[in-house]
């Protein structure tokens, strides 16, 4: 079976957010994008979680990969992606983060889905879902 544009653009992301290159995972984003991660407003901007606030450019994104570089154990973290669904522009990607957070020590497992669409080839948007209280858990002091 052949992969659709889609698949192989959002197979190149999880290579890419893998790699932990921040200016290679930003490479593969649109000057704007909509970006959204399902927590708790009330829970954006903390310091035990900085990369979780309001993000929409490009450059936020190589933030966002430098950030969650420096606040995770190198070396300790697995990402297993489960399944991938695409529709059209969309896909849907389900799976679990496995981290472990630098400040505490603490590991956490975190199941996620993350949509992204992609215009001319580069994300436009980037919503996750995830366990926030798996990781405000592994942060808080």
């Amino acid at each position: 079976m052949t992969a659709t544009p889609t698949r192989t653009l959002v197979e190149r992301l999880l290579e890419r957010i893998g790699s932990g290159d921040p200016e290679a995972v930003a490479e593969l984003y649109a000057d704007d994008v909509d970006w959204l991660v399902d927590w708790p407003a009330y829970e954006h901007g903390r310091s035990e979680t900085p990369w979780i606030r309001h993000r929409s450019t490009r450059a936020d994104m190589a933030d966002l990969t430098r950030l969650l570089g420096e606040y995770h154990v190198p070396g300790e973290a697995d990402t297993q992606v489960e399944s991938i669904l695409v529709d059209g522009d969309d896909a849907v990607v389900f799976g679990e983060i496995r981290q472990t957070a630098k400040p505490t020590g603490r590991a956490y497992r975190s199941r996620f889905a993350l949509h992204v669409t992609f215009q001319d080839g580069l994300v436009i948007r980037n919503h996750v879902y995830e366990d926030s209280l798996a990781v405000a858990q592994a942060f808080s002091g």
